[in-house]
């Protein structure tokens, strides 16, 4: 039974993983509506951070990326957005946040959490690699270090 369970957790990964990216509309913080479906330039790595100002995991994610980001961008063809979940009662705390921590992300907001619901996405922090339309990565939760990690499998793909 055990094996059936890893089975099913590594192969259903690799099977989701081939999925398109759903074409939902967000907003910016500056109200602007964007559809993740423009984020299509070819062969570029789109990652896609989902997470929440009240999520402290979330953050520390979002933080050590950004420590790493315009090296990143040397490197390979990447562009981070970061996904705030926060509903209509947390969602004024994000501009500020992303303000105050200087993030140099695309940051959208997913305040009905749509894109959220149509991924299937439980928990946050989570993360979401696309590459010509495909999501072709996908990371739940965060450790701390893990962007090393991340950077080496994104040169991967």
């Amino acid at each position: 039974m055990k094996k059936l369970a890893l089975f099913l957790l590594f192969f259903g990964n690799i099977a989701y993983s081939q999925q398109e990216f759903p074409s939902v509309d967000l907003k910016s913080l500056d109200s602007e509506t964007i559809n993740t479906s423009s984020f299509n330039e070819a062969d570029k790595l789109y990652v896609f951070s989902f997470w929440a100002t009240w999520c402290a995991p979330c953050i520390q994610e979002l933080e050590a990326i950004s420590e790493v980001y315009q090296d990143w961008k040397t490197q390979i063809n990447v562009e981070v957005i970061a996904v705030s979940t926060d509903d209509s009662r947390t969602q004024k705390r994000v501009k500020p946040l992303v303000n105050g921590k200087g993030w140099e992300y695309n940051v959208l907001l997913d305040t009905n959490q749509d894109l959220k619901r149509k991924l299937s996405i439980a928990n946050i922090p989570y993360l979401i690699v696309v590459k010509n339309g495909k999501i072709v990565f996908i990371q739940n939760g965060h450790t701390p270090g893990a962007e090393e990690e991340l950077l080496a499998k994104l040169k991967t793909l």
